[in-house]
């Protein structure tokens, strides 16, 4: 076989934008419903007479449904395909808040913010499916870039969307509304469906054939270590991502003394930061195969600056600074972080393999903000950013570890195939 017909054909980038698009907005609106019920807590609360720890259950159902879910629909995107599991997740998530806009109590908000995770679980797997099934392997660093930042598009447009209606209506306008979002958007995929019909995909990606050998049965992959620890590392980085999201602004009002709208002001660069970050990396993992490397760089400086937050050294007007290395570090590892799980993941189990390690990523979220709770609780706000650091820093090593394994077999491949 000659080496020209083991290299990926490009598509055409009108094809392969028309996918990131496509994909990306799916994916925003995955974000858009993470947030789906915290910013109308206040109206919930109010209505219903819960406590906190009643609301904070809802998020933990959610998260917790979606990594049960995300882990088996990555079975059923390889099973039957990406595009009608994508499909059913968006019904699930406009279902979800019609459901949750008509309950008339608590066990109804519980089974609401079930079906909720039930649709949130299937994006990961079906939207990197889809990526990676449709798009030129040398533009895949900008739609995972691309995906990224639709995402924390998401998360910003929630609380503004949802407030705001909340406030000229009602709370319950305000989930009717958000089911809209998800029919919408849903209709346009459908609308344009022929754009990801795999059908068309013109192979795109490539995929070196002595991965195949290791995931030929249905649970091969489970026998793969670097899945683990691919697990692993996405668990450590959402653990971290939970701890700025959650307590970060209040944390930062009780280390130094400053005004609450500063210490939000200092998330939103963060977030704007974190944005800009995942355009750089982005290009930097579509020039570089070592993309450990790339995020042992990103993590390092990121995971530094979090530990100077934590040590109050530095006046409070230069916090939004530190807050915003620390966005635009780990907005650099995020397309670098989901090319090296590509990496590993062995041929024709991109969903399974994507739906377990992203499994990792519901948990922390899930997870995290009870740890980070328990450490404002216990008045320790420096801990949170020690925390936030150091779960960053551990996640370089198991970033390397798989970015080893991955050369390890592809320089074994190629020993192979040159004898």
């Amino acid at each position: 076989m000659s080496t020209a017909a083991l290299e990926p054909t490009r598509n055409s980038l009108r094809h392969d934008a028309q996918v990131i698009g496509l994909v990306g907005l799916a994916h925003g609106v995955s974000h858009f419903y993470h947030l789906l019920l915290a910013p109308l807590f206040p109206w919930i609360k109010a209505e219903f007479g819960l406590s906190y720890a009643e609301l904070g259950l809802l998020m933990t159902v959610f998260f917790a449904v979606s990594a049960v879910v995300q882990t088996a629909s990555g079975f059923v995107v390889d099973r039957f395909g990406a595009r009608p599991v994508l499909f059913g997740g968006l019904a699930c998530l406009g279902a979800a808040a019609l459901l949750l806009s008509a309950s008339g109590g608590y066990a109804g908000l519980l089974f609401g913010a079930a079906v909720a995770g039930l649709g949130n679980g299937v994006f990961h797997p079906a939207d990197f499916t889809l990526l990676n099934k449709h798009v030129s392997q040398p533009r895949l660093g900008h739609a995972f870039s691309v995906h990224g930042i639709s995402g924390n598009l998401g998360w910003a447009a929630a609380p503004l969307f949802l407030v705001a209606i909340a406030n000229l209506a009602s709370w319950r306008v305000a989930l009717a509304s958000a089911s809209a979002v998800a029919f919408i958007v849903l209709a346009v995929l459908a609308v344009l469906r022929h754009v990801l019909d795999p059908r068309e995909v013109q192979g795109a990606v490539g995929r070196p054939t002595a991965k195949a050998a290791a995931g030929a049965s249905v649970l091969g992959f489970l026998r793969l270590p670097q899945v683990w620890v691919c697990w692993g590392f996405f668990l450590l980085t959402t653990f971290s991502a939970a701890g700025i999201q959650s307590f970060a602004p209040t944390a930062l009002t009780y280390l130094y003394g400053m005004p609450f709208t500063l210490a939000t002001a200092s998330y939103t660069v963060y977030m704007l930061c974190s944005a800009g970050g995942m355009i750089v990396g982005g290009f930097a993992a579509s020039r570089t195969s070592n993309h450990d490397r790339l995020i042992a760089v990103s993590f390092t400086v990121s995971g530094l600056m979090a530990v100077l937050v934590g040590l109050n050294l530095v006046p409070a007007l230069l916090v939004p600074v530190l807050m915003g290395v620390i966005g635009f570090g780990a907005g650099t590892a995020g397309p670098s972080r989901d090319l090296l799980v590509r990496a590993a993941a062995p041929a024709g189990a991109t969903g399974r393999v994507y739906g377990v390690v992203y499994s990792g990523l519901d948990i922390g979220l899930a997870c995290g903000p009870l740890f980070f709770g328990a450490l404002m609780d216990a008045s320790l706000p420096a801990w949170v950013f020690f925390m936030i650091g150091g779960f960053q820093l551990l996640s370089i090593f198991t970033a390397v570890t798989v970015g080893n394994g991955n050369r390890s077999r592809s320089h074994a491949a190629a020993r192979a195939g040159a004898a």
